[in-house]
């Protein structure tokens, strides 16, 4: 390799110590020596230098981002008054300083293998080594690689990007589509979530489409009162707003406040009565605990002042066709009744015989003066036994009742 590279006047090391010297031999053993060895610490010099260079220019990008001072994380890039203040925040300050430290390692990771790769490919061509063939083995590798592992690279450059833009950091709330809850863990390709009830999610970053985040910045309690239609609304009004102003100066929760609550008002009318909101803007992953506050305080005061919160109601008709048009003993029942459709026997006795069981039996305390019990008359209690043997008494004779109309019911068979 020497012998056909060496050639006298060429701009090799052989070739100028041959025309320094007039001696071929020394300058084959000057390039043996020098030439390669000295173009190979050159290589590794100027990467060294390259690497120590970018590694710096990192370092100082990862300092800004920790200080706020980056163009992504500026407290006035179209924050609100309460938000600059708000970015200060030790918790904000701490997620900013690990995304810095997240960020400058891989950056310096991708950097230091980029700048390794070069290196030594050049290294290779000093050597001698034909570069053709492993570069043509190195792309149909790539190729592969890119078909087989294209979720692989997916993931990772979705990562990066997570990271960059400081999308959510560890120890947020958010929602990753079907998954929700407090960010464990943000690595290159996975992202780690707990939710309330202790699972663990692993969320690829490739595959997150959207991202609700909870908790940066700031966060809001929302509470929706509903209370009576014959409520005066301005007194609700004024009440919430007190109860409020309450929390908001107690020492415990006032500190959880970024500031004074506010009541917008109506927010809806439904069946149940009218729902009046309270808001409250809250520090990050306290507005649940400022929220319970609230709810705790509202419940005692209404109570105290006579607000009524409308209850869920529901009414049960229940009518009974052949049961209301007869009765037990068979005449008629009282005029004036709206008689339906005849129904079974059997089925009016099966219903006599489940409520002698304790089943669907209509109490004689809900029936009207002068009405007609809709099971017809019933032996009423003795008041010698205890109420538990009256029952038994009235179910007994409810059953008799019901299987005496049974066989007057059923035809004589005929042979």
């Amino acid at each position: 390799m020497l012998h056909s590279i060496c050639q006298r006047g060429d701009s090799s090391t052989c070739g100028w110590v041959w025309d320094l010297t007039g001696n071929k031999t020394a300058g084959r053993v000057t390039e043996a020596v020098l030439g390669t060895p000295l173009r190979i610490a050159v290589i590794l010099l100027v990467a060294l230098l390259a690497r120590l260079l970018i590694h710096r220019l990192i370092s100082r990008t990862a300092d800004k981002i920790a200080d706020g001072r980056d163009a992504l994380s500026r407290p006035d890039a179209g924050r609100s008054a309460t938000a600059m203040a708000f970015v200060a925040a030790p918790l904000l300050t701490a997620r900013r300083v690990q995304r810095a430290k997240t960020l400058a390692s891989v950056l310096n990771s991708v950097t230091t293998g980029v700048i390794g790769t070069v290196v030594m490919l050049l290294i290779m061509g000093e050597l001698g080594y034909s570069l053709g063939p492993l570069l043509a083995s190195a792309g149909i590798a790539g190729v592969a690689l890119g078909f087989g592992a294209q979720t692989l690279v997916k993931d990772l450059l979705a990562g990066i990007f997570l990271l960059l833009e400081d999308q959510y950091g560890v120890g947020d709330s958010v929602v990753l589509g079907e998954a929700s809850g407090l960010v464990e863990a943000v690595g290159l390709r996975v992202t780690r979530l707990r939710d309330v009830e202790g699972t663990v999610w692993y969320v690829r970053n490739g595959e997150i489409l959207s991202v609700g985040n909870r908790s940066q910045e700031w966060a809001r309690a929302v509470l929706d009162v509903t209370v009576s239609y014959g409520e005066d609304l301005e007194r609700v009004k004024a009440l919430l707003l007190e109860i409020a102003a309450e929390v908001r100066a107690d020492e415990e929760f006032g500190s959880l406040m970024i500031e004074d609550p506010e009541v917008w008002g109506v927010e809806a009318l439904n069946a149940e009565g009218v729902v009046v909101r309270l808001v409250a803007k809250t520090q990050p992953l306290q507005q649940w605990q400022v929220a319970r506050e609230l709810r705790r305080l509202i419940t005692r005061r209404f109570d105290l002042e006579g607000i009524q919160v409308p209850l869920q109601q529901r009414a049960v008709w229940v009518r009974d066709s052949e049961w209301d048009s007869t009765d037990l003993d068979g005449t008629p029942a009282e005029a004036g009744k709206d008689p339906q459709s005849a129904a079974p026997v059997e089925a009016v006795a099966g219903a006599a015989a489940s409520r002698g069981r304790g089943h669907g039996r209509t109490s004689r305390r809900n029936r009207r003066p002068g009405e007609v019990a809709a099971d017809g008359p019933l032996a009423e209690p003795s008041g010698q036994g205890t109420p538990l043997e009256d029952r038994a008494a009235e179910a007994t004779s409810l059953t008799t009742k019901a299987a005496s109309l049974m066989t007057e019911a059923t035809p004589p068979k005929t042979e």
